[in-house]
């Protein structure tokens, strides 16, 4: 687990698929150096928030048997034309389990993703729906975060790590500007299931908009 990393915000635009405006999360550097460090060739690497498949891409390009699940259709076909060593799976993970159930025929070594985004004012678009549906509710989000990490964990082999990539962030509501523990709050919901074991710093060039500090959280299943 490094203390931290340098990242360049031009490389993280560069990687956005072309068309396309939403943010990636993380850079292929990385999603490399997490993947080289806790990963073996032939291990499987899974994310549950694929997006536009950076974890898969990269652990696919260094040997890795790469399994994710993608809720938005677009994303899910524009992720299996990136990546078709990998298995891409388009459904909800709330379902993660049953979900794949037919693709997963090993435990899972290596965990790596970042979920969906919310502050905790002033953000009505549910992130677990795609931000399709307005039912919005920041304690339920993170129940329903840490429900799909309760099937991480039991996905995972002893010792398998989970990372996940997310940032504390910065809104503005009706008292003025609002910071959103989303790092901490994301934390507490994982650890609820897996041990935490510690933080890198993702140290920007240029801190990307609405971020009050970005991180990777580290758990490991004992």
């Amino acid at each position: 687990m490094r203390p931290y990393l340098l990242l360049r915000a031009d490389e993280l635009a560069a990687e956005r698929p072309a068309g396309q405006v939403d943010d990636v999360h993380f850079t292929e550097a990385l999603a490399a150096a997490v993947v080289e460090d806790t990963t073996c060739p032939g291990d499987v690497v899974l994310d549950p928030f694929a997006g536009y498949g950076t974890t898969l891409a990269v652990a696919a390009r260094l040997g890795r048997r790469a399994v994710g699940m993608e809720l938005l259709g677009e994303h899910a076909s524009l992720v299996r034309d990136r990546c078709p060593d990998a298995v891409v799976v388009e459904g909800d993970a709330r379902r993660l389990t049953n979900l794949l159930a037919e693709v997963l025929d090993a435990p899972v070594d290596l965990v790596l993703t970042s979920p969906p985004y919310m502050t905790a004012v002033g953000h009505p678009e549910n992130p677990l729906t795609g931000y399709a549906t307005e039912d919005g509710h920041y304690p339920t989000y993170l129940r329903e975060v840490s429900a799909v990490f309760a099937q991480v964990a039991a996905l995972l082999r002893p010792g398998g790590h989970a990372v996940v990539n997310v940032a504390n962030l910065v809104s503005t509501g009706p008292a003025g500007e609002v910071v959103t523990p989303l790092a901490w709050d994301v934390g507490r919901a994982v650890s609820e299931h897996l041990a935490f074991r510690g933080e890198t710093f993702l140290c920007w060039d240029r801190h990307p908009p609405g971020h009050a500090g970005d991180y990777l959280l580290w758990f490991a299943k004992d």
